[in-house]
């Protein structure tokens, strides 16, 4: 096979998430039914992570044993990338021996390098620029329970972050319009997530505005890791950034609630949507560790019947 690696989420064409999707729905058949499946025998998965991770890290290392691999945790403290080790001597030697990689980290660049030697695929665990393992687990979820996301409407509301920005490079492959919403001064920055056209994509100044009508409505914390310092002011600038039964009772009738979590209960989202009939957000965790077995089935075997 061809070494391929998953840095972004344009890095797959529609074909393939098509593929994907499906095969994350067998995948996850097979466990609920306590069937095996385990085509990564004696394959080897090193997880590298730079920034915590509670969802992250139980998806991928539970997912490689289910598929009848391990899982190596590494973190910059344990590690001589911790002491500064350039990132393509520790690729060149990660690579060698094991058979797959996730990196969980801060600069987008640091998986660019990490890649550009590595032997083996490389998979995007979260960077500040991009977050694509959740929202292929994302859209599965909304596959799963409305059907296909082609055609739909998506409302961001919130940070203009990773997960934001992936979403928008989604609906350029997926065909489906995004709203976004952002405080002043937090505007979506096309050119970093990759996105140069409008043809899927309209910001909103109007939070209530953007959700009015949509089929999903999503969101994520006001202050990401890495910005802690601004978490006084982002509480302030987000006051009205808040997805709340108001907001959903304008969107679409059937419209669901997702949140990549973990969540702060009356900042970004009231306790009353995410804990109520609207909200799939543990069944969004849950798909993060079937999404990412299809995923790493795919980039060592390929397509598979």
């Amino acid at each position: 096979m061809k070494l391929r690696h998953y840095l972004q989420f344009s890095d797959f064409s529609r074909a393939e998430y098509d593929y994907l999707v499906e095969r994350a729905r067998w995948i996850k058949a097979q466990f609920k039914q306590y069937k095996p499946h385990h085509p990564l025998v004696d394959r080897t998965l090193a997880m590298i992570f730079e920034k915590q991770s509670t969802r992250t890290r139980l998806s991928f290392e539970a997912g490689v044993q289910q598929l009848g691999g391990s899982a190596i945790f590494l973190s910059t403290r344990d590690t001589q990338l911790g002491r500064g080790e350039p990132v393509e001597d520790m690729a060149q030697v990660v690579s060698r021996m094991v058979d797959i990689v996730m990196i969980r980290t801060f600069g987008q660049a640091i998986l660019e390098r990490f890649a550009s030697v590595s032997r083996v695929p490389v998979i995007n665990g979260l960077s500040n620029e991009y977050h694509p393992c959740q929202v292929l687990g994302d859209i599965f979820t909304f596959v799963e329970q409305r059907g296909p996301i082609s055609g739909r409407t998506v409302a961001w509301i919130g940070d203009s972050n990773n997960v934001c920005n992936t979403w928008m490079q989604a609906a350029e492959i997926f065909d489906f319009d995004l709203h976004v919403s952002t405080p002043p001064g937090y505007e979506v920055e096309a050119e970093r997530a990759g996105i140069y056209g409008k043809n899927h994509y309209e910001h909103f100044a109007d939070p209530m505005e953007a959700a009015r009508g949509a089929d999903l409505v999503t969101t994520d914390v006001w202050t990401s890791m890495g910005f802690e310092a601004e978490d006084a002011e982002r509480k302030r600038d987000f006051s009205d950034w808040q997805v709340d039964a108001d907001m959903m009772k304008l969107a679409g009738r059937d419209a669901l609630f997702m949140h990549c979590l973990p969540a702060h209960r009356g900042e970004e989202v009231s306790a009353e949507v995410i804990d109520g009939p609207q909200s799939v957000v543990w069944d969004e965790a849950e798909n993060r560790l079937h999404t990412q077995k299809a995923l790493m089935e795919f980039l060592l075997l390929g397509k598979l019947a």
